[in-house]
């Protein structure tokens, strides 16, 4: 097994929203996978109220050296003040699925632009 290789989850305020940040990050080759989830329903706190909102939720595969970067550019191109970046290790996958992850990820954690 490949190890290394995290799914990251990214809510947005829409599909539109997830589908432009999903295409960045392919794009840039930060992830080698996206799918969203629209109609997601939270419940959340924000500046001391109770919210509740529908969003759409993206379940990005990369490598966990490309989390600091895929946080980065997702803050860029998002419209959240705050939005939700967090990312879950993939313990264990099928061998050939994690390593068309590597091989479709940039390597390492370089600069934009560079890999």
């Amino acid at each position: 097994m490949k190890a290394g290789k995290i799914v990251v989850l990214i809510t947005t305020g829409s599909e539109e929203e997830a589908e432009r940040i999903a295409r960045a990050l392919l794009e840039e080759r930060l992830i080698a996978c996206a799918n969203w989830i629209p109609k997601v329903r939270s419940l959340y706190w924000w500046q001391g109220r109770l919210n509740e909102d529908q969003e759409t939720l993206l379940l990005c595969k990369t490598r966990e050296s490309l989390f600091s970067r895929l946080a980065e550019r997702t803050k860029a191109l998002h419209s959240y003040e705050v939005p939700e970046i967090i990312s879950l290790p993939l313990r264990q996958g099928w061998d050939p699925y994690l390593s068309w992850i590597e091989s479709e990820t940039v390597s390492g954690s370089a600069p934009f632009g560079e890999s």
